[in-house]
């Protein structure tokens, strides 16, 4: 599992954030050097706050990728600090070649992504969590986020097949009962 070096200071915040929000997390976190970790419902931008504090709670290094343009300054030293990637959307290879690379060529990384690719509420997900997790073949941890009781959940591994459609239909399946902030299941 790719833990940080122990900052007593950073898990203090992390932790104080979760507990002034009245958040808590439960589940269990896989021993893996690779995955890609995907968090829905992503239903606000409050979803962050309390997955960066969850991650620096746990003392995870957890890597998310962010626009190229959120990268200036005072925000970009801060991003790159709480593991955020920055990616060039314009790239040949595209947002799954480089999440592919970046995971092949490390020896530990977990990679998050919101299966949505928005806030709003969708019909269907983006394949691209799924891409990457087939191409790179590591395993998908699906985590939640249910606002009606504060709760961060980790779920079990999920091992992708070579059907996309069947894969994603039964992790949505799985989310059913997590609400997002706004209205409504993933």
């Amino acid at each position: 599992m790719p833990r940080v070096r122990p900052n007593a200071f950073a898990r203090w915040i992390g932790r104080s954030v979760l507990r002034l929000g009245g958040w808590r997390v439960v589940g269990t976190l896989p021993d893996l050097p690779k995955l890609v970790l995907i968090a829905a419902p992503h239903s606000s931008n409050w979803d962050g706050l309390w997955g960066f504090a969850a991650k620096l709670a746990m003392g995870l290094e957890v890597r998310v990728l962010g626009k190229r343009q959120l990268f200036w300054w005072p925000l970009a030293p801060l991003l790159r600090r709480l593991g955020v990637i920055p990616i060039d959307r314009s790239a040949p290879q595209g947002t799954v070649g480089q999440a592919v690379e970046m995971l092949m060529r490390a020896d530990r990384m977990w990679f998050a992504v919101t299966p949505e690719g928005t806030r709003r509420r969708v019909r269907q997900w983006k394949t691209g969590f799924w891409k990457i997790a087939h191409a790179a073949r590591v395993p998908i941890l699906p985590a939640y986020f249910h606002y009606p009781e504060r709760v961060i959940g980790i779920g079990e591994l999920f091992h992708v097949g070579d059907d996309a459609q069947a894969d994603i239909a039964r992790l949505r399946e799985w989310y059913r009962p997590w609400q997002g902030k706004c209205r409504g299941t993933v």
